[in-house]
């Protein structure tokens, strides 16, 4: 069972660490904080709405008018004065109805005015007399300078706080370049969870020529003195090449782990944004902090991505900002900067398209290619995935790994956890052998399909089947049948299921030979017992031209075209670009000639053994599915194993 992934400490940075050291915050550039300009734009506005508030509150005295004492005197002898506060000789005040101004526009209500000094008009008498009231409180009960001062900030202070949030979103989407409001500091590395195990070689199987290459970089990381006395270096990088699904990332994981040192990983893909020059920055920034913890490891998973070769008609979009990258990554491995003790381990499935300058010595100095795992491989994989599956006694893996020629760890980790998930649904305390069959047959020829087909399509699919198996039984050296259904899964109405017992690593042109007759047995079939031709030999005939075409141009097994690779290995896309018009009209008359060649055999052997082809579609269509020993029990024929591993 694996790790889980690294944890990321930040959205925008695009990679993920483990066993990195636990470094204290501090501000980013050697204590200084970063500079914008906006932060000095909003404090400069603050300070200027001081001031201007500060300097208007002291002529900002209040909205009521000032009258004269004489109108205030009228009104008081009038008995239209209701209220009064007086502060020393300032009176202000409140009138019980609306009066015009007389010394002024409009109407008023509320008043201040001044009463002289040399009054002796006995005005406490007066107010006495009408019933005014003498309050202890301002009849006007004037704003706060801090009231004031929030009132005229308020639409400042929303229009600052809307430029922030736009220019936070805009700085998000800029990425760790910075941007148009200044660069952000490069998130600090983060430790794993205490506790979480790291990854190590006992959590991989089945590629030990694999751990045997990356030993020595785990060796250097634990004993780098040993080495630099005899002057050897560390190497820069390692590329691991494969399909996809072996293990590349465990691998790199598990190199990290053993030698106990902080390990870096990233997709390429993260590193490329539409901004140009962002993609460099980031990479500036993960080689500085492995830099920072090394000895160090930085893992960056397909690769391809940005480090196609150059200058080869790219395609459209990102063409500059690729190459930035890519150049970036180039001289961080193995220029002016050097990376002393920061080892990066690239994983790629398609290690042709790299650019050279990329896979030179002193850069990837080691190309390790993660093969598929053999048989032993492939068991030591299913227990590993197996540990916290429960299993039934009896249950063989050994088996399971000989009928699963060809798939990867992750292919086989995906085979057991469809048994348990199979063994869950079925309400089982265990994951029995039948469960792992059934998932194995889930995984390679789909999952089945509720149709019902009528009786004579029916039969024809149980012949159909019956070809094919019957022809791998009866074909020297083929694989042996494993299972024979009409049960339709898939796209397919019907499967007969070969597996080799032993792993091929080379095949010869009788083997070759034998899978096209097995792959024309079903249209043989049909022609034999129906004499007719129907849309279910779609698939065969890809398999059966795919095989032709390798044989012929690709494997030298035609005299007329010679010991030649004519096309290439991906001839689907570039088929006619490599070989002249007349070496593609000699490779078709070839492949025609193999092929009519074999499914004249094919019906020949069929029309021989007729009465085997009727017991086998009679079984099946009485049954449904086959397995092998009654397959082969109900053809009459002894089950070989001459060549086999046993």
């Amino acid at each position: 069972m694996t790790n889980p992934v690294p944890p990321r400490k930040a959205p925008d940075q695009p990679w993920r660490t483990e066993g990195t050291p636990e470094e204290p915050s501090k501000p980013p550039s050697g204590g200084r904080r970063p500079r914008g300009g906006w932060w000095s734009l909003v404090a400069a506005a603050l300070v200027v709405f001081l001031i201007a508030n500060l300097v208007l509150s002291f002529f900002n005295d209040g909205d009521e008018p000032t009258i004269s004492y004489t109108e205030f005197s009228k009104q008081v002898d009038d008995g239209n004065v209701t209220k009064i506060y007086a502060k020393g000789d300032a009176i202000q005040g409140q009138l019980k109805k609306k009066q015009d101004n007389p010394e002024g526009d409009g109407t008023y209500t509320k008043f201040k005015t001044e009463r002289p000094t040399f009054a002796d008009d006995q005005l406490w008498e007066d107010l006495t007399k009408h019933g005014v009231t003498v309050t202890a409180e301002p009849v006007v009960q004037q704003r706060s300078f801090l009231s004031n001062l929030l009132i005229s900030l308020a639409p400042m202070l929303l229009l600052v706080v809307l430029w922030i949030f736009i220019a936070r979103r805009m700085s998000a989407g800029m990425g760790g370049a910075g941007g148009m409001l200044g660069r952000k500091a490069p998130p600090k590395p983060v430790e794993l969870e205490s506790g979480e195990k790291r990854t190590t070689f006992q959590d991989v199987a089945g590629i030990d020529e694999v751990e045997g290459e990356l030993n020595d970089v785990v060796d250097f990381l634990k004993n780098p003195d040993a080495y630099r006395r005899m002057g050897a270096k560390m190497p820069r990088g390692v590329l691991l090449a494969g399909p996809p699904g072996t293990g590349k990332t465990l691998l790199a994981r598990a190199v990290a782990g053993e030698a106990g040192v902080p390990f870096f990983s990233a997709s390429a893909s993260e590193f490329i944004e539409m901004i140009v020059g962002v993609g460099a920055s980031r990479v500036r920034e993960l080689f500085a902090e492995a830099r920072k913890v090394a000895p160090s490891i930085i893992f960056i998973d397909e690769i391809d991505t940005i480090g196609r070769a150059r200058g080869g008609g790219s395609g459209m979009g990102g063409h500059d900002e690729r190459e930035q990258t890519l150049n970036q990554i180039l001289t961080e491995m193995d220029g002016f900067s050097g990376s002393e003790g920061v080892i990066v381990i690239a994983a790629t499935n398609r290690a042709d398209v790299l650019d050279p300058a990329l896979t030179r010595p002193g850069r990837f100095d080691r190309v390790v290619m993660v093969s598929p795992p053999d048989r032993g491989g492939r068991e030591a994989i299913l227990e590993i995935h197996t540990r916290e599956i429960p299993l039934a006694e009896g249950v063989d893996l050994a088996q399971v790994a000989r009928t699963t020629p060809g798939m990867t760890g992750a292919e086989l980790a995906n085979l057991a956890n469809e048994a348990a998930l199979l063994a869950v649904k079925r309400k089982q305390e265990q994951v029995t052998q039948t469960d792992l069959s059934e998932a194995l047959e889930k995984v390679q020829l789909g999952a089945e399909r509720p149709l019902v087909m009528p009786e004579e399509e029916r039969r024809r699919t149980a012949y159909h089947e019956s070809g094919h198996a019957l022809l791998g039984m009866l074909q020297p050296g083929a694989d042996p049948v494993r299972k024979i259904t009409i049960v339709p899964r898939g796209r397919a109405l019907g499967v007969t299921l070969s597996t080799p017992d032993a792993d091929r690593y080379a095949y010869t042109e009788q083997y070759l030979r034998g899978r096209i007759i097995g792959a024309l047995g079903g249209m043989a079939a049909e022609h034999v017992v129906y004499d007719v031709i129907t849309t279910g030999a779609e698939n065969d005939l890809e398999q059966v031209t795919n095989i032709a075409r390798g044989m012929v141009a690709r494997w030298g097994m035609s005299e007329r075209v010679g010991r030649l690779s004519a096309l290439p290995s991906d001839a689907q896309q570039a088929y006619g670009l490599s070989a002249a018009p007349q070496t593609l009209d000699v490779i078709e008359h070839e492949m025609r000639r193999i092929v009519d060649e074999c499914y004249d055999e094919a019906c020949r052997k069929l029309r021989d053994h007729r009465g085997q082809l009727d017991a086998l579609a009679q079984a099946l269509l009485a049954n449904e599915t086959l397995e092998e020993a009654d397959a082969y029990r109900i053809a009459g024929i002894t089950r070989s194993t001459k060549g086999t591993d046993a």
